[in-house]
C-alpha cells in the first residue's frame, strides 16, 4: 500500500500561485510514476502533470505548460506542484495520484485532494 496527502491548497489571486505537496509513505519503492490531477464539480477528473518516481521526464497539460511545474524531492518523498499565473479557471480539487505500472494513465493510488480557489 501506498498513502498519500495532499497539501498547500487555499484561496488566492489571480496572477498569484501556490505550491501543493504531495506527501508519500508506505511501499513506495513501488512507485513508477507520480501524477496531480484536478476535478471541477459535475466534471471528470483532468490530468495536470506527472513525473518519473526518478524525477525524470516531466510532462504537462497543454492547459498548465508554461505555468506550473512538478518536481520531487527524493529525500522527503514528497512531489511538489508549483503553480504560478493562476487563473480563475484553475480551480479545483487537486489531486496526487501514485502508479505502480507503466501503464500510461493508469494510477493506482490517490489522495484526498485538496481545493485551489482562484478569485479573479
Amino acid at each position: 500500500q501506498v498513502q498519500l496527502v495532499e497539501s498547500g491548497g487555499g484561496l488566492v489571486q489571480a496572477g498569484g500561485s501556490l505550491r501543493l505537496s504531495c506527501d508519500t509513505s508506505g511501499r513506495t519503492f513501488s512507485i513508477y510514476r507520480m501524477g496531480w490531477f484536478r476535478q471541477v464539480p459535475g466534471k471528470e477528473r483532468v490530468f495536470v502533470a506527472a513525473i518519473l518516481w526518478s524525477g525524470g521526464n516531466p510532462n504537462y497539460a497543454d492547459s498548465v505548460k508554461g505555468r506550473f511545474t512538478i518536481s520531487r524531492d527524493s529525500a522527503k518523498n514528497t512531489v511538489y506542484l508549483q503553480m504560478n499565473s493562476l487563473e480563475p479557471e484553475d480551480t479545483a480539487v487537486y489531486y496526487c495520484a501514485a502508479a505502480q505500472t507503466t501503464t500510461l494513465g493508469r494510477y493506482d493510488y490517490w489522495g484526498q485532494g485538496t481545493q485551489v480557489t482562484v478569485s479573479s
